[in-house]
């Protein structure tokens, strides 16, 4: 039940095979931002230039596991998520507009794209911050790589002046500081995108 980061060995024994495939997903995670941006009329905006985190994840679930949670119910804090998920294990559900879980179906060499918090404020609520979870399916070791595009490199996420047209679609969030959403995140522990109402624009 516990996430393991890649140990050092293996690290140190594939450094550039994983330096060649974090390059490689960011700029793909780079290009889905900029157009999903385009699809919304904001053009011009560097994606490359915001810091992300590569990860490489992994569950041990036993047999005792089954039908619990390895990951709680949650939202990525940060803008866009790109998931590379376990191919033979499965675990990975997502929260409909109902409020039910869906489970996500196994499927090779493809990439899951979640919107994350930042997402969410950034498009002035159009894009649609996803709440999932992992739950313990088989008692299998499972395994998974993302890479995290988090906010604009200055950390000031504010909706861009072509996302809000009031009456129509007002600012929802006040200009946030990443560092800020992430401290009052953690300290307050609303993972699951409840911390936002903090932030809401109230004029």
């Amino acid at each position: 039940m516990i996430q393991h980061p890649i140990r050092l060995w293996f690290c140190l024994l594939h450094r550039e095979t994983i330096e060649a495939y974090t390059e490689g997903i960011h700029e793909l995670a780079a290009s889905v931002l900029q157009k999903m941006a385009e699809s919304l009329g904001v053009v011009g905006i560097d994606f490359k230039d915001w810091p992300f985190t590569f990860r490489s994840i992994k569950y041990s679930f036993n047999p005792e596991n089954i039908g619990s949670a390895g990951v709680p119910i949650h939202t990525d804090i940060g803008c866009l998520t790109l998931l590379q998920d376990d191919e033979k294990v499965g675990g990975l559900e997502m929260m409909d507009h109902s409020g039910s879980f869906k489970e996500v179906p196994l499927q090779s060499g493809s990439f899951f794209c979640l919107i994350g918090d930042v997402g969410h404020v950034w498009s002035n609520g159009r894009f649609h911050n996803v709440k999932h979870r992992v739950l313990c399916k088989v008692p299998a070791s499972r395994y998974s790589i993302g890479v995290f595009m988090l906010s604009p490199r200055d950390g000031k996420v504010e909706a861009p002046m072509e996302l809000v047209d009031p009456p129509n679609h007002p600012r929802l969030y006040r200009p946030i500081n990443y560092e800020e959403m992430r401290v009052f995140r953690v300290s307050t522990g609303q993972r699951a995108s409840e911390f936002l109402q903090q932030f809401r624009n109230l004029q």
